[in-house]
């Protein structure tokens, strides 16, 4: 076998897991809006399963109904009533040979006010009144985590709405941590002896719902890690202080889940091994490593089963949900020193992303099993392609973080999470994983080969339609090929490489350096004909803006335009802006980044906006927000800030990233010569790779 270790069984207590494949805990959205395990729901697991995954973690699964609730579409073990619903997916789970723990957890600091305030009066009156969800979701389901620093908000939050608990009153706020604003208070004695208690009964109702063992999740900043860290618990009493009296509470949970569930009955206990506060300018903050070690091994002689090591809390995110920059492995030696110190197993996710990196970790002695969240939405037969030596069929996750971001828009609309990579992620009770076999080698002419005219060529080839790509360029990647350009950007061609690897698998044939025409698509004698020509960068209308020394994104991006030892201003701050000054400040200029709005990057995932401007302000990149450009002229910009001030800067160059519009004028002239004639991606209305891959997915699926 290609890779020993990683298909060989290991116990977890008394339980045998047929590999080392663990998918870990994330919070997707599927669930009834009750908290019962819904058919949707199961099916995501089962697929995960079916795909030769040896260990699955649930997602955070509440405890109990009121001050436990975090998002719209949660699981719950908190009640006798959602046992039945999920031993439906313990029984599809098994059936595939794999085992199933439910992660037990509760947010504490990290929540919003209304859920805990809202949630349970919502169930009550929707166990009478179905239709009350519909209605509850149209009127909130434009609010997100972004609605938290409108004043307005805030103020109507604080006065009508419960405050969450947490050992101390030590409110979120720090980093880039996306809850900020919500009134906290310290738990009292009986509260945290009733938590255990629910703790012990979810625990003891997940056994009875066929579950083979359960999670205590203690680590990304929720409650368990809250008590543990000296950050966040200031206690004075038997439950703070001392690092025994921090961890008094998972202790007390952990031998009360002993209790009511027995010692054949595995316990894992997911844990933050470093709060890494440091990166945020607060050294020395929190769980440190060395703290973190030693929690472990006071979890050991607690009697648990296996450790599963993580890092970071909200106030560090970047450090448990990488952005697209982090290097795969590059926290692997935070379960290596665990791992050195306990004789129970250690899993852990270390970025990792290919069967030869997992192999890799195994076999130096990292950890004993492979802990992956993320890979199993891109590819949910990541593990069977591995075991049969097909790792170059794995579409892999690309950590653009789009799943994050669906996770943040949807918190109270009810809505899943989505999947940049792998479209039928979340939707595998609406997509079959095969598509029939109804083409009948009818020809299909596809036009671009971006993400969009690769996965809809991928998925017509695998129903059996005769698919042609037409690329105008001599490689294929559209808009990719100028995203995967910056620093740090090199995930992205892993995309390009997965995609037209599976489609060219599946019988497309892509013909390059072809410019499309209406007369070389006649030539196909086509059943449809399919536009994904992508979108070009904008150049506003302002004057001066058809100056020499004014360019958009694309010939830097590109290569065709370099410069060195220049004064730049990049116009606009969303990615492609700041990517793109990054790879001009590489290059050796001096980059000044100017903004229409008040804030960078508005509306990308913290994570990434925030990772790309910490090296740019490590390489004294200025950041002017709240101006807008009104002319240029001689080497000068001239801008208009809100308060009716003008200012004016010098440049050698501009540079405007200031959006793309879409790349239609073939589709448009072929309008009506054809029976079916459709555009997708940025050539249907431009977004990001999400967009165009789900698109092109649905009508890949719905064509006929």
């Amino acid at each position: 076998m290609r890779y020993p270790n990683l298909f060989s069984p290991m116990n977890i207590g008394s339980v045998t897991i047929k590999n080392r494949i663990v998918m870990s805990s994330m919070c997707i959205g599927l669930a009834a809006h009750d908290g019962a395990a819904s058919k949707e729901l199961s099916d995501y697991y089962e697929e995960r399963a079916a795909g030769g995954v040896g260990l699955i973690m649930t997602e955070c699964t509440r405890v109990n109904e009121t001050d436990c609730v975090s998002h719209s579409s949660m699981l719950s073990m908190s009640h006798d009533r959602y046992i039945e619903p999920f031993r439906r997916i313990t029984e599809k789970v098994h059936a595939h040979g794999t085992k199933i723990f439910v992660q037990l957890f509760h947010p504490g600091r990290q929540n919003v006010v209304i859920f805990p305030t809202l949630w349970q009066f919502n169930e009550r009156v929707a166990r009478i009144f179905p239709p009350y969800w519909d209605l509850f979701f149209k009127a909130t389901g434009s609010f997100d985590e972004s609605a938290m620093e409108d004043p307005k908000t805030v103020k109507r939050m604080k006065r009508y709405m419960k405050p969450l608990l947490a050992p101390s009153a030590v409110p979120c706020g720090l980093g880039d941590n996306p809850i900020r604003n919500q009134t906290t208070i310290a738990m009292t004695i009986p509260q945290i002896k009733t938590l255990v208690s629910q703790f012990s009964a979810a625990a003891k109702r997940a056994k009875k719902a066929g579950a083979d063992g359960v999670e205590l999740h203690a680590a990304h900043g929720y409650l368990l890690q809250q008590f543990l860290s000296s950050y966040t618990n200031r206690r004075t009493d038997e439950y703070g202080g001392s690092p025994e009296n921090r961890m008094r509470l998972i202790q007390e949970i952990i031998e009360d889940i002993r209790q009511k569930c027995g010692a054949d009955f595995p316990i894992s206990v997911r844990l933050t091994a470093d709060e890494f506060y440091d990166t945020i300018g607060y050294p020395g903050q929190g769980i440190t490593l060395g703290e973190g070690v030693e929690i472990a091994k006071r979890l050991e002689q607690f009697g648990i089963d296996a450790l599963n090591i993580s890092s970071g809390a909200y106030d560090t995110e970047h450090t448990s949900c990488e952005p697209i920059s982090y290097e795969p492995g590059w926290r692997k030696y935070l379960a290596k020193a665990v791992k050195g110190e306990v004789s129970i197993p250690v899993m852990a996710a270390n970025l990792i992303r290919s069967p030869e990196q997992a192999e890799a970790q195994l076999v130096e002695g990292t950890q004993d099993f492979i802990a992956m969240g993320r890979p199993f939405l891109a590819d949910p037969e990541w593990s069977n392609k591995a075991k049969e030596g097909r790792s170059e069929d794995i579409l892999k996750c690309i950590c653009c973080l789009r799943c994050m971001e669906c996770l943040r828009k949807n918190i109270m609309n009810g809505q899943p999470i989505e999947c940049a990579v792998n479209p039928r992620t979340c939707q595998e009770n609406k997509y079959e994983r095969n598509a029939p076999k109804d083409g009948h080698q009818r020809q299909i002419v596809i036009v671009g080969a971006g993400p969009a005219g690769l996965t809809a060529a991928r998925e017509l080839a695998a129903r059996d339609f005769k698919v042609t790509v037409l690329e105008k360029n001599a490689e294929p990647g559209g808009q990719l090929l100028l995203a995967k350009s910056p620093p740090h950007k090199e995930k992205i061609g892993w995309l390009i490489e997965g995609l037209t690897h599976l489609a060219t698998q599946q019988g497309v044939t892509i013909e390059y350096n072809i410019e499309a025409t209406k007369e070389v698509i006649d030539t196909y004698h086509p059943h449809a004909v399919i536009f994904a020509t992508g979108g070009e960068a904008i150049s506003p209308r302002i004057s001066g803006s058809e100056s020499e020394s004014v360019v958009t994104v694309t010939p830097i991006l590109t290569g065709e335009k370099t410069y060195s030892n220049k004064k730049i201003a990049v116009v606009g701050s969303g990615m492609t802006g700041l990517e793109t000054a990054e790879l001009l400040l590489e290059q050796g200029n001096t980059i000044t980044v100017i903004e229409m709005v008040d804030k960078i990057a508005l509306g990308a995932h913290p994570s990434n906006s925030m990772d790309v401007v910490k090296r740019l302000k490590q390489g004294n990149v200025r950041f002017f927000l709240g101006r807008r450009l009104d002319q240029i002229d001689d080497g000068m910009l001239h801008l208009s800030r809100k308060d009716g001030v003008l200012e004016s800067i010098s440049t050698d160059v501009t540079v405007l990233a200031t959006g793309v519009r879409s790349c239609n004028r073939l589709a448009k002239e072929c309008f009506g010569h054809y029976d079916h004639l459709y555009t997708i991606g940025d050539a249907e209305k431009t977004g990001r790779i999400g967009d165009a891959t789900r698109g092109a997915f649905e009508l890949a699926r719905s064509l006929h």
